[in-house]
């Protein structure tokens, strides 16, 4: 993928190098049309300014972004709050964004470094897929936060995360191992590299190792969020009766399902027994309390802070870390 640099978007947008440059500092003395006509340029080719390579002298302070895909995810809101209290380098202010479950994470981080002078980024829940290809260009430090980079497109980015397809292979031959055979899945899409996708293989791989094949009639894709796990909840169960378990991909859902399952006035583990993932704090108050893949928070939010500190004080290549996870089976499984 080219690198487009300002003069490549003052000759496409057919302007200055001088007004490209007042562009990007949002100086008053550009006409609407010619800032329009500029901001179109620099999106169709992904620009990004770089502030140490342009000759624009900001005084500006360096900035570290968090990127979380998923407004209403305890775990992510967890994660993002440990991530605040780790330490940056030098003196780089720190910058959260929400954006939605649906809503374009990548094209989001290219108009952000856009208009401030981002020195280094972290996402937070990412989807990875075919859209990530508009970071090839970009080499500025990324870290990418609880789904891991190894083997996608994005060769300069690092990653944080647990093994998602392991555990959850654990997490579900932990139902297997009790005897379930009829298990709903509720899950996202199972095609691509993200966390979902990792998780959604390592349940075929639990049914295989038992010499079982995967109902895909029992793959519920859903979003992860109460409301949407509760209403997909409602809607398989009152169809499949039969169903004795359910491996939610984020404890939120498997909430919403066993308020689903409450409403449908089965009991949990009695009927149907329940497993998240997660480890989310009010997991352990629930009732029953949640059994569920625990993710170290902590963890994961230090070693995320440190690689991305060290690419920016150092450079070098990309690190991928795995961090240690535990299956805990509590009161929702029998």
């Amino acid at each position: 993928m080219k690198v487009y640099t300002i003069r490549d978007v003052a000759k496409l947008a057919g302007v200055s190098v001088t007004t490209v440059s007042r562009v990007l500092n949002n100086r008053p003395d550009v006409s609407a049309e010619t800032v329009k006509k500029v901001q179109k340029v620099m999106e169709e080719c992904h620009f990004v300014a770089n502030p140490n390579a342009r000759g624009l002298k900001q005084a500006e302070q360096e900035i570290v972004a968090v990127i979380i895909r998923g407004r209403n995810n305890p775990f992510l809101n967890a994660l993002a709050e440990e991530i605040a209290l780790c330490k940056r380098p030098g003196k780089a202010a720190l910058i959260i964004e929400y954006i939605d479950e649906e809503a374009d994470e990548f094209r989001h981080a290219l108009g952000l470094l856009r208009r401030r002078r981002v020195s280094g980024l972290i996402f937070v829940g990412s989807r990875l897929d075919d859209r990530c290809a508009v970071l090839n260009g970009v080499s500025l430090p990324m870290v990418f936060a609880t789904v891991s980079t190894v083997g996608t497109p994005m060769e300069r980015a690092s990653s944080v995360s647990m093994d998602d397809r392991k555990m959850a292979c654990e997490a579900v031959n932990a139902l297997l191992q009790r005897g379930h055979r009829k298990i709903a899945v509720f899950g996202g899409e199972r095609s691509g590299w993200d966390s979902l996708a990792l998780r959604a293989q390592g349940v075929e791989d639990a049914f295989h190792a038992m010499g079982l094949p995967l109902d895909d009639e029992r793959y519920i894709k859903t979003r992860l969020t109460l409301s949407d796990a509760y209403a997909a909840g409602l809607e398989h169960f009152r169809r499949c009766l039969d169903t004795t378990a359910a491996f939610c991909m984020g404890d939120s859902a498997a909430l919403g399902v066993i308020r689903a399952l409450a409403d449908l006035k089965l009991k949990v583990p009695e009927d149907v027994s329940v497993m998240g993932v997660d480890g989310v704090e009010v997991g352990r108050y629930t009732t029953p309390r949640l059994s569920t893949v625990v993710q170290p928070v902590k963890e994961i939010a230090r070693q995320s802070a440190k690689v991305l500190a060290d690419l920016m004080e150092n450079g070098g290549p990309p690190k991928h870390v795995t961090v240690k996870a535990a299956v805990e089976i509590r009161e929702s499984v029998r």
